[in-house]
């Protein structure tokens, strides 16, 4: 087998440029699917029929996207290696009646998607992107990448006890940005501007799946610039290193024994019960339905299903030097010290002792060093697609991924080496 790829801190800076122009879900699956193209992969749509050809395929469905190669080897019985990840990213999202305002200042209306540090969102610059959807049903992509919206934070003049007792925030009355002045509230304005931004004529746009998103790019942080600051890591580093490992993997030239996935949902941070879910059928129809196109039975699924390993990869803690006490005291995962190993005995996370062997594995192969994470006992464990994905559809699952800080924040924090660490062992998977 030949020696697995080998990226280094040049993928890091990729990570940046993939983080800015990236911040939607359905922006990350557009710039993947490009990546992928170039890389020779090709999109097939659900609803032609499939042929069993070898080669690079996708399937795109909403803010997800399913990647695959297959090797000219495989049989119908051929087990997949899978990347898991997720597209979506805790922020807020523009309501269905947008258009709001109060005592001469016009407003946007939003709502609160997934669990966001809504502090980190005040006070920021902030542009406004997403998907549209026209009158003939097709959808356009819209991203307007400059400040354009604000959270204004109350002045400490007028709220004394900030500093002392912490700031506090409703949901519904403190976080809805403003965009400029006005008297009145004009229904239409929002997706008329919109729609302008977009050359679109009036009227045209008739559903929408907007968000805001913070303004200021990645950016190499640090004395020796050992760190990256950035939006969205949790987790587009992931779909990022998934995109760059399967791109890789499918140009290498090598005997593959495994036909290699990224499996990138969307709604992870909301529970993944979607459509474009992991909690959905879209993997296991993909699966299925390259096994049935290789003119293989359902003897043949069941067999390359018992055989798949997938890695669930997402953002975990590392060790936080203002909040040590909030780690488990023997597990301190540190930035640029190798991706991390996930483990939670009550199933928050899927690894058990033989999914970290297959992980072992490949990080050796790779030459990558790895750390292991686990929550201490006295804190609520997060969790990942990782268990919704091998109880879904039985196949034995791994969590791993990068320690970062300020998970959920508009603006997280990583190493500047751990991307293209993970990115190696990605590789090495993939490849078996």
């Amino acid at each position: 087998m030949s020696e697995p790829h080998r990226f280094d801190r040049g993928h890091t800076d990729d990570l940046m440029t993939f983080l800015a122009a990236s911040p939607t879900p359905y922006h990350a699956v557009a710039n993947t699917a490009e990546r992928l193209e170039k890389a020779g992969f090709k999109q097939v749509a659900e609803t032609d029929a499939w042929d069993g050809s070898s080669g690079g395929k996708y399937v795109l469905r909403g803010g997800a996207i399913i990647a695959w190669y297959v090797p000219e080897s495989a049989a119908p019985h051929t087990p997949y290696r899978i990347v898991g990840a997720h597209t979506d990213s805790p922020n807020l999202r523009v309501k269905p009646l947008p258009d709001a305002g109060a005592h001469g200042w016009r407003q946007v209306a939003v709502e609160i998607y997934g669990g966001p540090l809504m502090n980190s969102w005040l006070d920021r610059d902030l542009g406004l992107a997403g998907r549209l959807t026209l009158r003939d049903g097709s959808t356009r992509l819209v991203n307007v990448d400059r400040p354009l919206l604000r959270v204004p934070q109350l002045a400490i003049h007028l709220d004394r006890s900030v500093s002392s007792e912490g700031l506090k925030l409703d949901k519904q009355r403190h976080l809805q940005p403003v965009w400029g002045l006005s008297d009145t509230v004009r229904d239409g304005d929002l997706i008329a501007f919109l729609e302008a931004e977009s050359n679109l004529a009036a009227g045209e746009v008739t559903g929408w799946d907007l968000m805001v998103h913070s303004v200021e790019p990645p950016a190499y942080l640090g004395r020796d610039k050992e760190l990256v600051a950035g939006p969205r890591m949790d987790n587009l580093l992931s779909v990022h290193a998934g995109t760059a490992a399967l791109a890789a993997t499918a140009t290498g030239g090598g005997q593959l024994p495994y036909i290699p996935v990224l499996a990138a949902f969307d709604h992870e941070e909301n529970g993944s019960q979607s459509d474009t879910g992991a909690d959905g059928p879209l993997l296991g129809s993909v699966l299925e339905r390259s096994v049935f196109a290789r003119q293989g039975s359902y003897e043949d699924r069941a067999r390359a299903f018992a055989g798949t390993v997938c890695l669930s990869s997402d953002t975990g803690h590392a060790v936080h030097p203002n909040y040590a006490e909030r780690h488990d005291p023997t597990h301190h995962p540190r930035i640029n010290g190798g991706p991390i190993l996930k483990v939670n005995v009550n199933n928050r996370y899927a690894t058990d002792g033989s999914g970290r062997a297959v992980w072992a594995a490949a990080c050796e192969r790779a030459g990558v060093p790895f750390q292991s994470f686990v929550s201490n006992n006295s804190m609520p464990c997060g969790t990942t697609i990782g268990p919704i994905t091998a109880a879904r559809h039985g196949i034995k699952t791994v969590d791993i991924g990068v320690a970062i800080l300020s998970m959920h924040s508009a603006r997280e924090l990583c190493g500047v080496d751990d991307p293209h660490l993970l990115a190696n062992a990605l590789v090495a998977f993939l490849e078996g």
